[in-house]
């Protein structure tokens, strides 16, 4: 007697692509007429869209292939399709069953079965938005690759910038790095131009500017140079485009508009955040009202990558801030058998918004005074090591955003947190307190005039 295993139809109107380079396979069956073999142009993407059409499909199911995915999921969007995007390790079909046909129609049982589940997309602002960070951040990558290979062509002229000074593309390095290029050899004069901020003596650069004269070294430095100013104009034109965007969606929303806050002017901004970008102010208006830098280690790049990799939209389009932590691979895989746990690892894989994230933990770590999260890192770092530590702050800190963003909690350090600048004023403060009462001095000593 036979026996048979039936499934539920979930999607009986259902699609299956499997996307390639050069061509995308369809499937809107299993029978070998319900598969065809479409290009990669416009043209063949539109005339992929009547087919589906024409066989009275609802709902289209496709891998997130590198990139090759973009054109086509807009087009089927744009014409009316529920499109699944899924994970291609979600769609690998049984051993020794390996060919485009197969494939697409193995994805497209999968999803008639409803046993496929999407990944998630930001809207269509936020993507855009996301494309410009994206791209400043390669820009980025590119110039700190730039400004190695400067350091190593000024040792190689025997200019040891690198031993006197912290930063090989500051205000003094930059200024003095550009009078070598233009023929400049004298220490003295090279080292006079020393800006006003800088913590080393003149005596001290000028011992460290000593060159040997080598020729090819000093074109390869004047190379590396003109990249350098290159890639900080494009940057300069990116963070422009950013801010358009950034008012282009802030300004379409009255919600968004109405916000506004007071400046931080003791929050310490990075030599690579926009300038020309209020993002304190920007972002409170993105997240309608959230003060997100109001948790200590959060940067201006950390909320920066909030708002062009998930946005508004997207933070809540999660159910639970477990669901949040899980999407970014902070949350530990528990894999149990026998009621036995065998692994509770953190999924293996990161995007952009995770590693910002663990930059901001490493940050917290970093914290001199004791707060909420700088002491939850350090019990964490004392019993499972540091890594351990920062992907656990991590994930605390995702928590903490989805409910500020999603339920409206607002953060609130009960100890309080002092920046940088306020810590020096206090610490200024304090010491001519003690000073004071060292030495006993009196209002009239000191020559304060009480009123």
């Amino acid at each position: 007697m036979e026996e048979t295993v039936s499934m539920e139809i979930v999607n009986p109107h259902a699609a299956g692509i499997d996307i390639g380079s050069r061509s995308h396979w369809v499937a809107v069956g299993q029978s070998e007429p319900d598969v065809r073999e479409f290009g990669v142009f416009n043209q063949d993407l539109f005339a992929l869209a009547d087919w589906l059409d024409e066989r009275k499909i609802m709902t289209v199911a496709m891998e997130s292939t590198g990139t090759y995915w973009q054109n086509l999921y807009a087009v089927l969007v744009a014409r009316g399709f529920h499109v699944i995007l899924c994970n291609g390790k979600f769609t690998k079909n049984i051993k020794g069953k390996k060919s485009d046909v197969m494939d697409c129609q193995w994805i497209q049982k999968l999803h008639t079965l409803g046993l496929l589940s999407g990944s998630f997309l930001p809207d269509g602002q936020t993507e855009q938005l996301r494309t410009y960070c994206r791209h400043r951040s390669n820009l980025l990558h590119a110039a700190a690759s730039t400004s190695k290979k400067m350091q190593k062509y000024l040792r190689l002229l025997n200019f040891r910038l690198d031993v006197v000074v912290k930063d090989i593309c500051g205000l003094t390095e930059l200024l003095i790095i550009r009078a070598i290029c233009q023929g400049e050899k004298d220490p003295q004069k090279l080292a006079s131009l020393r800006h006003g901020n800088c913590r080393r003596s003149e005596e001290e650069i000028a011992s460290a500017l000593q060159s040997n004269g080598r020729k090819d070294y000093l074109f390869a430095l004047g190379q590396e140079l003109e990249t350098y100013d290159h890639l900080q104009l494009k940057i300069g034109q990116c963070d422009k485009e950013i801010a358009k965007m950034l008012e282009e969606i802030i300004g379409s929303d009255d919600n968004k508009r109405e916000h506004h806050i007071d400046p931080k002017p003791h929050k310490r901004i990075n030599k690579n955040t926009p300038r020309e970008i209020d993002l304190n102010l920007k972002s409170y208006q993105m997240f309608e009202g959230t003060d997100l830098l109001a948790i200590e280690g959060m940067s201006y790049s950390t909320v920066l990558a909030l708002m062009s990799e998930v946005g508004i939209e997207g933070i809540r389009k999660f159910p639970t801030a477990k669901h949040f932590a899980s999407w970014l691979r902070l949350a530990p895989n528990n894999k149990v058998s026998g009621g036995k746990v065998l692994s509770s690892k953190v999924p293996k894989g990161s995007n952009r918004l995770k590693i910002a994230l663990r930059n901001a933990a490493n940050a917290i770590g970093n914290l001199k005074e004791s707060t909420p999260l700088r002491d939850f890192f350090h019990r964490v770092n004392f019993r499972k090591g540091r890594v351990s530590a920062i992907s656990a702050t991590a994930r605390k800190l995702a928590v903490i955003i989805w409910n500020m963003v999603v339920k409206a909690v607002p953060y609130i350090n009960p100890e309080g947190y002092l920046f940088l600048d306020q810590k020096r004023k206090l610490g200024l403060v304090k010491r001519i307190k003690k000073q004071i009462d060292k030495f006993g001095l009196t209002n009239e000593v000191i020559g304060f005039v009480n009123t």
